[in-house]
């Protein structure tokens, strides 16, 4: 792990409009850890973590997302209900109203950076009004030595202020809370909500712009590990696929679990210096990197513990289904250092297929490659969220729509052309049901899924045979290394022959009537790799 001490640079925030502030700056882990305890607003777990409730909001709100309109992003954004455009005068009277309220309090100040390849590195000072925020962004962004602070300069800044409740009426937001970014003034503006994923996200966001436009870089919604052999592994997929889980390889060092750039260099390199992992139904057994990186520096939230001790209860989703833990990516032992990895030979699209239709792995042509990465394909299932009975598609263009402020189609040209220029291998995984859809198959054994993705990486499925889905067009292969034959063509795992076929065709209706917003800048190829008429 890096050294971390107190730094003796003190600063003012005067030059952010926030004044007479009490300066917390670059607070070491542990100050951080007490001072939570010491103010009430957090409690130790038995594994030494601490314990924080976000509040009213135990999740992101994508619809109080917003980008400022200006010149910069006045052309290149794809505006619409994903980015929501905000005024620029609106945002400079709310970050004044923000920077009035934090003035005069103890604020926590933090320099940091993200992109680990220094030819993309992007400083970022975080101002947090509570010392837990301050907490996860040491946990998840980069970690400055020592020796940098002291000319330290921000590219872009992080005014953090739960507290600060916005009036919609006058401040053009859609309700209390809100995280707005500011591309010509660099900010990342957020309030009125604690939910700590908002400032990671916010960050994301921000290079999800920047790295297309100004360096030529692709940034990725994706986890990455690489093999003794120096070979990388890109592994997509939105929240519950098994991004996190499946890139935690004993056999394989891990880059990053789950924000990442691809340069023309062909270096991926993680934009984050920590993991933000779901932590559901935790068990040692099935996640045990995830279980043993829950200890002093970790901060678990929204957790409830057993009764009568301070241990948490994974299985207790009485306050949300998304509990968290974040922790520094040293926590985790067998991790690539410096996290940058090279030559990129694999990469996998991870969907929970809830209907039980896809195949558990599949080839996928460069049309194809495309198609799917523009759906962004996975599926909800029932009790997940209010008013939810049967599974239903989910899908997110790039395997991350929330966080890309360009068109997808953008974000897929550049994939298509550097798989095609490295000659990668592009998998579809599906991690889902298998034997029927939700309720009445089962989930697919991960046991099965890790041992898919084993043989594709050790190249043990380039010479087997394959045969196309029915009505996908998807290549399955009949045979892969310690997986039952037939669990690879889900139709034989259906007891009810027709009833695979009917709900297959529900399925690719879905990927259709999904994909016919994006026709019009998809060429010939690529809509030849959706479902066939």
């Amino acid at each position: 792990m890096d050294n971390y001490g107190l730094s003796t640079k003190t600063i003012s925030l005067e030059n952010l409009g926030i004044k007479n502030a009490n300066v917390r700056y670059q607070l070491s882990p542990d100050d951080l850890h007490d001072i939570t305890i010491e103010k009430g607003q957090g409690v130790e777990s038995n594994t030494g973590a601490l314990a924080v409730n976000t509040g009213e909001f135990t999740g992101r709100s994508p619809q109080d997302r917003f980008i400022v309109r200006d010149s910069i992003t006045e052309d290149k954004v794809w505006w619409g209900n994903v980015n929501i455009a905000f005024d620029s005068a609106k945002f400079d009277a709310l970050y004044n109203k923000v920077t009035d309220y934090l003035s005069g309090k103890e604020v926590f100040v933090r320099d940091s950076y993200v992109c680990a390849d220094n030819d993309y590195r992007l400083n970022v000072r975080v101002v947090t009004e509570f010392a837990w925020s301050n907490l996860f962004c040491y946990n998840m962004f980069l970690r400055p030595e020592e020796s940098e602070l002291e000319n330290f300069t921000a590219d872009w800044h992080v005014v953090c202020a739960p507290g600060f409740m916005a009036d919609p009426a006058v401040d053009g937001t859609r309700q209390h809370n809100f995280a707005i970014l500011d591309f010509t003034r660099k900010i990342a503006l957020i309030g009125g909500t604690g939910y700590t994923g908002e400032m990671k996200k916010g960050i994301f966001s921000a290079l999800n712009f920047i790295l297309p436009v100004d360096k030529d870089a692709l940034p990725m919604h994706c986890s990455a590990n690489v093999g003794e052999k120096g070979d990388t592994a890109i592994f997509f997929g939105l929240s519950g696929t098994g991004k996190t889980t499946l890139s935690a390889d004993p056999e394989r060092k891990l880059i990053g679990d789950d924000e990442h750039g691809w340069t023309n260099d062909n270096t991926v390199f993680n934009f984050e210096g920590g993991c933000y992992a779901k932590v559901i139904n935790l068990t040692e057994e099935n996640e045990p990197d995830i279980f043993r990186a829950i200890k002093r520096g970790a901060i678990l939230e929204n957790v409830i513990f057993k009764a009568g001790t301070n241990e948490v209860d994974f299985d207790d989703v009485s306050i949300t289904p998304n509990t968290r833990v974040s922790y520094p990516i040293y926590h985790i032992d067998n991790i690539q250092p410096g996290s940058v990895g090279h030559n990129p030979k694999n990469i996998f699209f991870l969907s929970a297929d809830s209907f039980g239709i896809l195949p558990p792995i599949s080839k996928l042509t460069p049309g194809q490659a495309a198609y799917y990465f523009i759906s962004g394909y996975t599926s909800k299932v029932a009790g997940t969220e209010a008013g939810i009975n049967e599974p239903q598609p989910n899908f997110s263009a790039c395997f991350g729509a929330p966080f890309m402020p360009l068109h997808p189609a953008k974000y897929a040209e550049m994939l298509s052309k550097k798989m095609k220029e490295s000659g990668v291998n592009v998998w579809l995984i599906n991690t889902g049901w298998t034997g029927g859809a939700y309720g009445t198959g089962e989930r697919m054994k991960l046991k099965y899924t890790r041992a898919m993705i084993t043989a594709a990486l050790n190249g043990e499925l380039d010479n087997v045979e394959y045969k196309n889905h029915e009505l996908f067009g998807l290549a399955k292969p009949q045979t892969c290394p310690n997986v039952p034959d037939e669990v690879l063509n889900p139709r034989n795992t259906w007891a009810d022959k027709d009833a695979y076929d009917a709900k297959a065709k529900e399925l690719a209706e879905a990927f259709r009537k999904n994909f016919a917003k994006f026709e019009e800048f998809a060429n010939e190829e690529i809509m030849a790799g959706g479902p066939l008429a």
